[in-house]
């Protein structure tokens, strides 16, 4: 594949770049990519691509150039007000950190946090954090539990592998707080996009993959129009589409602020 006339790659780009290396690798052909430009290279380095696709590169050395983004991406603005949430917010986890690893070891036994693999800005995957909410073979037996919702990601309302400390924890929110940390390395912001696991990302359909194109948040448009009631990820993806079409700074404060307002509200918790 000629890449040598492409100056701009974006999340979907990304996607049909990775739906036609699956395809060529199926009938087992390879997928060369040659002569890319170092803007595209840096897209595929930050989705973690450049090692996995084949390529033949005309430009050297290569070297790192800024990368086309959304507004919300380059924002030093969005960026400086994450760096300060996230002080906030990981100065009250510290606070609150031993109560809640004594309710969790109490409740069951095993770590008390857990980290999974997710797929952050244009499918670059990362660690995200939280609190244990599940029994600790909860990966292992989660092919087992029903699916109630449609399509790439995962929703089970009465999730027998949450453990009952994990409920409070879920419909406080207070397990998400360790994505503070997150938020202050650059993984994610505090407001954005719901991050996928690989696992959901390899369903995706080329339109999909452009709700990729920001980086995933702590809240979103999922979080505050329902997420415990989202059962169609077509849905999921017109909400984060909808996002990044009015995103602005006033638009990212006032979703903190109806998330606040969610998180007291008991009722509105995730299941």
């Amino acid at each position: 594949m000629d890449l040598s006339n492409t100056n701009v790659i974006d999340s979907s780009g990304v996607g049909a770049l990775v739906r036609i290396y699956k395809a060529a690798s199926k009938n087992k052909h390879k997928l060369i990519l040659q002569h890319p430009k170092p803007s595209v290279l840096q897209v595929l380095e930050i989705s973690g691509l450049i090692d996995v696709f084949q390529l033949k590169i005309a430009v050297t050395p290569f070297y790192r150039e800024k990368v086309i983004a959304h507004p919300s991406v380059n924002s030093a603005l969005k960026r400086l007000i994450d760096i300060v949430g996230a002080i906030v917010g990981l100065a009250i986890t510290a606070v609150i950190f031993i109560p809640i690893t004594i309710a969790i070891k109490i409740d069951s036994p095993g770590s008390v946090l857990f980290s999974q693999t997710r797929c952050g800005w244009l499918g670059g995957k990362f660690k995200m954090w939280k609190f244990r909410s599940m029994c600790v073979d909860a990966e292992a037996i989660k092919s087992k539990i029903p699916n109630q919702a449609q399509g790439a990601f995962f929703k089970n309302d009465f999730d027998p592998r949450v453990t009952k400390v994990g409920k409070f924890l879920r419909r406080t929110s207070l397990d998400e707080l360790p994505q503070f940390w997150n938020v202050l390395k650059g993984d994610m912001s505090l407001v954005g996009t719901r991050p996928p696991t690989p696992e959901e990302a390899d369903q995706y359909q080329i339109p999909a993959w452009l709700r990729l194109d920001v980086k995933p948040g702590m809240t979103g448009e999922w979080q505050v129009n329902g997420r415990s009631q989202i059962r169609d990820f077509e849905d999921v993806v017109k909400l984060d589409l909808n996002y990044q079409k009015n995103w602005n700074l006033l638009y990212d404060i006032k979703i903190i602020l109806k998330t606040i307002l969610i998180i007291f509200n008991r009722n509105s918790g995730a299941v």
